[in-house]
């Protein structure tokens, strides 16, 4: 029971970075964007191929690994963010964002192939390590440094006041001179940024694998849900308890469960407690 327990936070570290990284992204673009799992999903890869098929060391695989999620955070903000939000108030970025992250998980399936590849060893480590072995404790050792380290981006530098003012009403911010445009790119940045470390961190858990973009697309939504909008807070246990509950199901009812369960507990929110458990409730003027 303790190994479901700690895969179950291994796992939910990583929905709670996914939804980490929608939050920085909707913060100052009001967009969910389809191509966040891809963030983590291109760094896995990345990773996998730089160090694995290329036996590079393992900072110039990581330094590969961010690189490339931050070059896929910024193109989706050029892409599939900017010039539609310039054009329409309406949702059209739904279809631009799910369209590019089609585009990027195809690219890879016919690069990289179908079949999911191991992530190589990171610290030198015996595999019968048991509940210590590294592809546990790394993800969640990683998601727990960028939580403080977004806190004090956030509550200690200036430029992520600028950056919470910009979240909290942008046409204000603009009207005093910032820049909101580059503050938007910058926060697609961040969460290539985020996506990269923990997708890197998270490999060997995942494995080198096309489909954990999708995965943590819809699993990191869902922890989003369950803690609330705009709450990082709230991403974080959210994700814990999905990848709890997820793990859970699996080792009482077998895996084809652990969607079924997961959704139930997106529609249960979404009817009950919208704002989640740790958002804000939206009132409507009349």
């Amino acid at each position: 029971m303790l190994t479901v327990l700690v895969t179950g936070l291994a796992i939910g570290s990583l929905y709670a970075a996914a939804a980490l990284a929608y939050n920085a992204m909707y913060s100052t673009s009001k967009v969910l964007s389809f191509t966040t799992g891809h963030l983590f999903m291109i760094s896995g890869v990345m990773g996998a191929y730089l160090i694995g098929d290329l036996k590079l060391p393992v900072f110039v695989g990581l330094a590969g690994a961010i690189a490339s999620a931050i070059i896929l955070g910024l193109l989706t903000e050029f892409v599939a963010i900017r010039r539609i939000l310039a054009r329409s108030e309406e949702h059209l970025w739904l279809l631009s964002t799910l369209a590019l992250a089609t585009i990027i998980q195809q690219s890879v399936v016919l690069l990289w192939g179908t079949e999911p590849k191991p992530f190589p060893r990171l610290i030198d480590q015996d595999f019968t390590s048991g509940l210590w072995d590294q592809k546990y404790w790394l993800p969640i050792a990683c998601v727990a440094l960028v939580v403080v380290a977004l806190d004090r981006f956030y509550r200690h530098t200036l430029f992520g006041k600028v950056f919470l003012a910009v979240a909290e009403d942008p046409f204000a911010a603009r009207a005093r001179g910032v820049a909101t445009g580059r503050i938007r790119a910058f926060s697609y940045g961040i969460a290539g940024l985020l996506g990269g470390l923990v997708g890197f961190a998270g490999g060997q858990l995942t494995f080198a694998d096309f489909a954990v973009g999708l995965t943590l697309t819809l699993y990191g939504f869902i922890a989003l849900a369950v803690g609330g909008m705009g709450s990082n807070l709230g991403a974080v246990i959210g994700g814990l308890v999905l990848g709890l509950l997820s793990t859970l199901a699996t080792y009482f009812f077998g895996g084809e469960y652990q969607r079924t369960i997961a959704v139930g507990l997106l529609m249960f929110f979404l009817l009950v407690k919208p704002e989640g458990l740790f958002g804000n409730q939206k009132m409507r003027q009349v």
